[in-house]
């Protein structure tokens, strides 16, 4: 596979200019600010127009890996599904952490949580690390326009040094019904009457940049609407829509201006609420919606490994405790997968511009979900645990004139590989501190051997609590057969449960075996394994 390709241009030209001539044009973006961004930009790098390919880098909210490509018949995602026959699908990818901010900020850092020191909704990895340089920064820094729309980062959170002008979310409604939203503003008012706020405290600021380093604490409780709504409206009334209307006009714009970039799109979809068009509902008749059959906690799991589904039940229409209505859950699952429809049919309209401009053949296209999602497996609705639904993700790359198009790798890749990935395509160094691997050996020869065992964890109690309010901390690993979990005291580093999981006779992962007397031996073996950690799992030679 060529590592990189030159682009035909008459002339090298600075970074500064090409972030000039989008500011022109850019008119859906408040121009003094974005002016400012620029200036700022120039001064920053005086770097030379690159040789490296564009990236065009799709992060979708919530999404796990059920998709036609991914082996489920039933799901309607042609786009997605032709993005993997053009490219590398990555079967057994993890994320390191699931839930939304840890997994944004190791995938775009390409360091683990523990070294991002980001474990929950609220901090900024510039806390933790201050000087560390973003996938997006580094292609800024080597003479790339870097531009993101929609969510990259957690909302509230995002990263001043990673684009070359401020990123920016359309503004969209959450909800389309009239009666909905009125009855929102009707529970937020009864709320706020009674002295209960609604919204969050001030958080703590950057004082150099002005960015949120860290997201104020949410005392009451956050106001929902129901966990689903079918509106019968185009595409770009919702955000996503509006989303993929301004990356294509981008790219337009790139073409024109012969831009070399790296341009974030995020997809909110399908995040809860799960709000997609209708006709995205139809793809999915309810006699079809099947519920998983294994709607019960693991057997032996202990409780620190699972959760109350708080995320799903803090919509309106969904019981704050006890049992879920059957007839809900298929309602919900058929608007989680209207939803993924609704998202892939944005990736089509993407991919489709960047295939009529030309400028598919030297633009690196990859595409991840941030974490996997429970659908009522193991009796839990959302993320947040250490499971397989929630760490396995959807991660695609296509590259222009790689060899095995279409092909479909089982070797263990993480989040944290995608960075390196994306210089070794590009032709940009790799940074040393990277804790990932690049998976571009692995795009050319999908059936080699490659790591030994893939990590994610997840910190309790919750997601909200600070870094200094962890009490316990899970850390998990998943090897070709088993995944093994060791819960720890965050302060002392005691081990205080185990879960060991065997794929080969429990596909579905609902037994723990790991205190049964057969398996001590291996349960010792993959404790020194969890303890050697990444490094002793990279691929050997």
């Amino acid at each position: 596979m060529p590592r990189q390709i030159r682009r035909k241009s008459s002339s090298l030209r600075r970074a500064h200019q090409h972030a000039r001539c989008v500011v022109g044009r850019a008119a859906w973006v408040l121009l003094p600010a974005l002016v400012l961004a620029c200036v700022v930009d120039a001064a920053e790098t005086d770097a030379e127009r690159p040789d490296g390919y564009n990236v065009l880098f799709i992060a979708v909210d919530d999404m796990r890996p059920e998709l036609g490509c991914y082996g489920f018949e039933y799901m309607h995602t042609p786009n997605i599904d032709r993005l993997a026959s053009r490219g590398t699908l990555f079967n057994r990818a993890y994320c390191q952490q699931a839930v939304c901010n840890p997994s944004r900020a190791s995938l775009m850092t390409g360091l683990r949580p523990d070294s991002t020191k980001v474990h929950d909704l609220r901090r900024h990895f510039r806390l933790g690390v201050p000087d560390v340089v973003t996938v997006a920064q580094h292609f800024k820094n080597h003479g790339y326009h870097s531009q993101a729309i929609s969510k990259i980062y957690h909302r509230g959170l995002d990263d001043r040094q990673s684009w070359s002008v401020p990123q920016v979310r359309p503004n969209a409604p959450t909800y389309i019904s009239d009666e909905i939203l009125g009855r929102i503003a009707e529970t937020r008012k009864e709320l706020e009457n009674k002295g209960i706020r609604t919204t969050r405290s001030p958080g703590r600021k950057d004082p150099a940049t002005g960015s949120t380093l860290e997201l104020g604490s949410r005392k009451g409780p956050r106001v929902h609407g129901p966990s689903w709504e079918a509106p019968d409206v185009a595409d770009n009334v919702l955000c996503d829509g509006k989303t993929a209307d301004r990356i294509v006009e981008l790219l337009r714009r790139f073409k024109e201006e012969d831009t070399p970039f790296f341009l974030g799109c995020g997809f909110l979809k399908p995040h809860l609420p799960f709000v997609a068009p209708k006709r995205y509902f139809d793809l999915y008749p309810i006699e079809s919606i099947k519920l998983p059959d294994n709607r019960f906690h693991p057997k032996n799991a202990p409780q620190l490994a699972l959760h109350q589904s708080g995320e799903f039940r803090a919509y309106s229409d969904v019981p704050a405790e006890g049992p879920f209505p059957e007839p809900l859950l298929r309602d919900t699952l058929r608007a989680y997968r209207a939803c993924v429809s609704y998202v892939d049919a944005q990736v089509g309209r993407i991919l489709a511009e960047l295939d009529r401009l030309g400028l598919r053949n030297n633009t690196v296209v990859v595409l991840w979900g941030d974490h996997g999602w429970h659908l009522g497996e193991q009796d839990l609705w959302g993320k947040m645990t250490n499971f397989e639904i929630a760490t396995r993700v959807p991660m695609i790359i296509s590259a222009p004139g790689q060899s095995n198009t279409g092909a479909r790798t089982d070797g263990l890749t993480e989040f944290v590989d995608i960075y390196p990935t994306l210089c070794e395509l590009c032709g940009l160094p790799v940074p040393d501190r990277l804790e990932g691997t690049s998976l571009v050996p692995l795009m050319n020869d999908p059936g080699q051997k490659w790591k030994a065992a893939a990590f994610s964890q997840y910190p309790r109690p919750g997601h909200y609590p600070a870094e200094d309010h962890i009490r316990q901390m899970g850390y998990s690993m998943r090897t070709d057969r088993y995944r093994y979990t060791e819960w720890r005291d965050h302060k002392t580093g005691e081990v205080l449960a185990r879960e060991l999981y065997d794929y080969e006779t429990d596909p579905q992962g609902n037994d723990n075996v790991a205190g049964e007397a057969g398996y001590a031996t291996l349960v010792e073996r993959l404790g020194r394994q969890l303890a050697a950690g990444w490094r002793g799992a990279l691929p050997r030679e």
